[in-house]
Order: structure tokens, then C-alpha cells, then sequence
């Protein structure tokens, strides 16, 4: 039932084995032969995601931000891999979690920071906030805050992908905690029993809100589920770039051929809290000193420092894409910060749908 790219861990449905301790996977990644010019566009746009989320983080600390915000820093790998294989026509769905997703898949940096700020040019026209994105021109169909909630969405919109019959597919973005909810499983199971093109993507980052999956579940991995469910899985490190792209493209083949649904396990972490900018490092089993190991397996850092080791980086690279970033960050900044924000009797106007003429 497995389809394990080169890296994937296949050794055990309920032990992550070395990819949940801290003090592993430090080391630069391992590049593959041939064209590399993906993994430098690659790390790019996980250098955009990184600092539109500082921005965000600091903005809320400065109170300029009022809707909560979720920090995927840290966790930007498994966005920026899956993303690098999409398609148009295909279908993607994220949750409450989702500035990365919305960015990998080349969401607008304005639009963005104005939903944020609740202006009019927002990515939801100011009314959705940071857990209400969507990109339909890029491919992100909606982030919803409910957790699980679009998971069966998703669901949904493989079997129109597969009605359609043009090889389009769906994703799902999620979180271990995610997996707790009936939807997940009524999900899978419908995706199993009908061969549907869709893929899971589960962003284990160990905690739901506050809890450690260890507070919460019998065991650490959830591929266990798909297991049950008889869904080809694969796990990855979650921050190795290169494992992700190369599970993703496997699974994208599998399901544009008529394979069925596919699922995989990105262990990850995020640096920061639950919600807001803090690090929230003093909560339940969540250490100070486990957060700095965690920092050592940053995506960025090892993918950069991979790429400078073969030449294909400049010792300085990381440093102008960061310098890069940053700038177009505060240019959409910036805008945004002028922007206006809707107009009072827009309130109600778009939140209920005109009635269609008959």
C-alpha cells in the first residue's frame, strides 16, 4: 500500500521513529542529480513565506493586527513542496493555518497583508481575516478555521475532478490533531472506496493548540490511519524540501493515472505558538531546549546551506533572497497599510449571496 520515495521513512505506522527527536536531522539536505533551478525557486518562496510571517507576527504584537494569526514559520517545507507540482485545474484546500499555502502557491504578498489588516483589497475583500484566504486562480480554493473542516471539502471536489476527467486532483492540508475529527476518517474512507484523485497532506507538527500528540493519541504517527483506510502513504521529514517535492510528485503521478487517493505524513514543527507570535515555549511538553533543536532542522537554513555546498548558491544567496523578500514584503506592507477598508453596508452584503433572478 506504500509508495516510498528515496528518504521516506516505511519502517513503522505508529513510531515516527528519529524524525520526532529534536537533536536529529540537522544536516544539510541531500540534492539530487540534474536540474536544480526548481529547489533555488523552491527556496525562494519559503524565504516569502518566512518573512511575510515575521511581518505578520510582529504586526500583532504591535497591535496593528487584531484578527488572529497563525505562524507556520518553521513548517514552510511541506507547502512549498506539494505546491511545486500543481497544476491548473487542480483543487486546494487549507485550514486555519494557511499563510503558507495561500504564499507557495503564488498568493498574492498584497492581498494578504490587507486581508489581515481587514481592508478592502484583501484576498476575502477584509472580511475573511488570516484564516480565510483564497487564491482561485492559483489553485487555493479556501482555508477554513474549523479544524477538519475542509477536509471533507476536499473530498468533495476530487470527485468532481474525477468526474470531470481531465486529471485534475484535489489536496488537503491539515494537522495531526486534524486527524481526531469524524471527517477525517468519513473522508478517507469515501476517498478509498471511490478511488478518488486526492491527496492528504498532514503536517504533523506534535501539537494540537497545546497538547502533545502524546497527550492525545495512543501513538505518535498518524499514517496508522491510512493504513486503515488502505491509502498509499509515505512519511517525509517535513522540513527536508527535497523529500516532500519528491513524495508530492509521486503522488501527483499516481493520481492523475488513475491511481487513488495518496497521504502523507510531514513531520514538521512550528516555532511558534498555537496562535500570535509568541513561542510559547512554557506550555504542557513543549521545552525551551527542545524549540532550539527543532530550529536546527530549519527548512530554510538546510536547503540553503545544500545548495551553497554544490555551487549552486552563492556563500551570500541566502542572505539577498532573505534582503529580497523582506522588501517586497514591506512594499505590500506598505500598500495594504493605505488601503481602505470596506465600506459599512458591504457588512451584510458579503456574507449572504444575492438572490439569483429566476
Amino acid at each position: 500500500m506504500a509508495f516510498p520515495p528515496e528518504g521516506a521513512d516505511r519502517r513503522s505506522t505508529t513510531d515516527l521513529g528519529e524524525m520526532a527527536v529534536a537533536g536529529r536531522c540537522h544536516e544539510p539536505l541531500a540534492l539530487p542529480d540534474g536540474d536544480r533551478a526548481w529547489l533555488l525557486d523552491g527556496l525562494r518562496r519559503m524565504v516569502v513565506i518566512r518573512a511575510a510571517e515575521e511581518r505578520i507576527g510582529d504586526m500583532v504584537a504591535a497591535g496593528r493586527i487584531r484578527c488572529p494569526c497563525h505562524l507556520a514559520i518553521g513548517q514552510e517545507a511541506p507547502a512549498v513542496g506539494v505546491a511545486l507540482h500543481v497544476r491548473p485545474g487542480d483543487r486546494l484546500f487549507g485550514a486555519h493555518r494557511s499563510h503558507a499555502h495561500y504564499l507557495a502557491l503564488g498568493g498574492s504578498l498584497h492581498q494578504l497583508m490587507a486581508e489581515v489588516l481587514g481592508k478592502d483589497t484583501g484576498a476575502s475583500r477584509g472580511m475573511g481575516g488570516s484564516m480565510h484566504l483564497i487564491a482561485r486562480a492559483n489553485g487555493l480554493y479556501g482555508t477554513v478555521p474549523i479544524v477538519g473542516a475542509t477536509i471533507p471539502i476536499a473530498t468533495g471536489a476530487a470527485l468532481a475532478a474525477k468526474m470531470d476527467g481531465k486529471g485534475a486532483v484535489a489536496v488537503s492540508y491539515f494537522g495531526d490533531g486534524a486527524t481526531e475529527e469524524g471527517v477525517f476518517h468519513e473522508s478517507m474512507n469515501l476517498a478509498a472506496a471511490h478511488t478518488l484523485p486526492i491527496l492528504f497532506v498532514c503536517e504533523h507538527n506534535f501539537f494540537a493548540s497545546h497538547l502533545h500528540i502524546s497527550l492525545r493519541q495512543p501513538a505518535m504517527s498518524v499514517a496508522r490511519y491510512a493504513e486503515a483506510h488502505r491509502v498509499p502513504w509515505t512519511r517525509v521529514d517535513g522540513n527536508d524540501l527535497v523529500a516532500v517535492a519528491d513524495a508530492a510528485r509521486e503522488a501527483f503521478q499516481a493520481m492523475r493515472a488513475g491511481g487513488g487517493p495518496r497521504f502523507i505524513e510531514a513531520v514538521t514543527y512550528r516555532w511558534r505558538g498555537h496562535v500570535g507570535p509568541r513561542e510559547d515555549d512554557d506550555v504542557g511538553v513543549r521545552r525551551k531546549d527542545d524549540l532550539h533543536l527543532w530550529k536546527l532542522r530549519d527548512p530554510v537554513r538546510r536547503l540553503a546551506d545544500a545548495l551553497v555546498a554544490a555551487g549552486e548558491l552563492p556563500a551570500d544567496g541566502l542572505a539577498a533572497l532573505t534582503a529580497e523578500a523582506k522588501q517586497a514584503v514591506d512594499a505590500a506592507w506598505d500598500r495594504a497599510d493605505r488601503d481602505p477598508f470596506p465600506a459599512p453596508g458591504e457588512l451584510l452584503a458579503r456574507v449572504y449571496a444575492e438572490e439569483t433572478p429566476r
